[in-house]
């Protein structure tokens, strides 16, 4: 079996799917790219049984035929090329392949592709349409949050709510939780799944610059992502997800307005003397102004701010892990937010001011409880 390609296309399209393989996985042939060739074209498809991608690209071949190829050895090879023709030959009997260019000759030893674990297929499922744009800022508005606690492996995906007003992505770790919400993305079926986190981290690596559009379709055990010559298949998150909404609270009635990039500045400041175990800033609000300090009693280090805010509602005093509030604070564009609270023991609301067409944004992080310095 033999086949032509531009060592710089391969390469290309092997990276968008190359982040799916792991070091030293439960089945050994999956350190391997499946080859497949078929009437001029190659696909290519990665898994860990979790999660797979398939990529499709033309070449020069007029056979057809499969080979497990090494993955590290060919990306390693294919990164040190210079664009040019590359040659595969590859001996069906014994899987050895060779890879000939115009300045030399590199052979490698693959495997029997029918070793490699079948990819499912999702049938009799439900299907929608999301642009690219709209994709992304799903995901990077909430796989931050997360949770990484494999005991509760509903937490560590994206719960994705669809109905036939809007679809909600939810995540939450416990000690935060993000919902963002589409009003451009409907369903006629009311359906909610947990995508796991490894996949939309690869979906949001690869999805491409130029907004086009993505087609999910999904069944309960596994989702289906079609983008351009992308294919992804991931396994869902069979668990029930935690009941979010009753978690958001809804008499908060003392709002602070403030300089989003003001405000992270200066908790990227307060945060370096805060201690390292707990990360905790005191936010004291009072009339229209802002305090924000930390203190770490271990090595007597102390800091704090002041910043002016508009602020309707009774003065408070409350305490928050910084590094939850900043990781939040860069995923939001708007230039102002608004805090909205109601008891220092009670969870704080982070709002944009200025939002998205078609989106809403909600972002709640929970207090710790404050030392009694002052």
């Amino acid at each position: 079996m033999k086949f032509i390609v531009s060592s710089s296309t391969l390469l290309k399209q092997l990276t968008n799917i190359n982040g799916v393989i792991t070091i030293n996985p439960v089945v050994p042939i999956l350190e391997n790219f499946l080859f497949e060739i078929k009437e001029g074209k190659l696909t290519v498809s990665a898994s860990d049984l979790q999660t797979s991608m398939i990529t499709e690209l033309e070449v020069e071949s007029k056979e057809s035929g499969s080979i497990a190829v090494p993955a590290k050895i060919l990306m390693d090879t294919l990164k040190n090329l210079p664009e040019q023709p590359v040659t595969f030959s590859i001996d069906p009997e014994t899987y050895s392949i060779e890879i000939s260019s115009d300045i030399g000759r590199y052979k490698l030893s693959g495997e029997n592709a029918t070793d490699f674990p079948k990819i499912p297929e999702v049938s009799d499922g439900y299907a929608v349409d999301i642009s690219t744009d709209a994709l992304a800022r799903a995901i990077g508005n909430t796989i931050f949050a997360t949770s990484n606690d494999e005991l509760r492996p509903a937490m560590t995906g994206v719960y994705v709510n669809l109905s036939d007003t809007n679809t909600t992505f939810v995540a939450t770790d416990g000690h935060r939780l993000i919902r963002y919400r589409r009003v451009d993305v409907v369903s006629d079926d009311n359906n909610a799944i947990i995508i796991p986190r490894k996949a939309l981290n690869l979906l949001k690596a690869t999805l491409p610059s130029e907004n086009s559009n993505v087609t999910i379709e999904f069944n309960m055990a596994n989702a289906f992502f079609h983008f351009n010559n992308i294919k992804m298949i991931c396994r869902l998150i069979d668990e029930r997800y935690p009941d979010y909404e009753n978690v958001i609270p809804n008499d908060n009635n003392n709002e602070m307005t403030i300089d989003r990039g003001e405000l992270l500045s200066s908790l990227k400041r307060i945060s370096i003397y805060a201690n390292k175990t707990t990360n905790q800033v005191r936010l004291k609000i009072t009339g229209s102004e802002l305090q924000i300090s930390a203190e770490d009693l271990d090595f007597s280090n102390e800091a704090n701010e002041r910043l002016a805010c508009e602020h309707d509602g009774e003065d408070i005093e409350i305490g928050f892990n910084a590094r939850f509030l900043i990781e939040m604070l860069n995923n939001i564009e708007s230039k102002e937010i608004t805090l909205k609270l109601s008891e220092p023991n009670r969870a704080g609301l982070i709002i944009p001011k200025e939002k998205g067409d078609n989106e809403d944004i909600l972002m709640l992080v929970m207090p710790v409880m404050l030392n009694n310095y002052v």
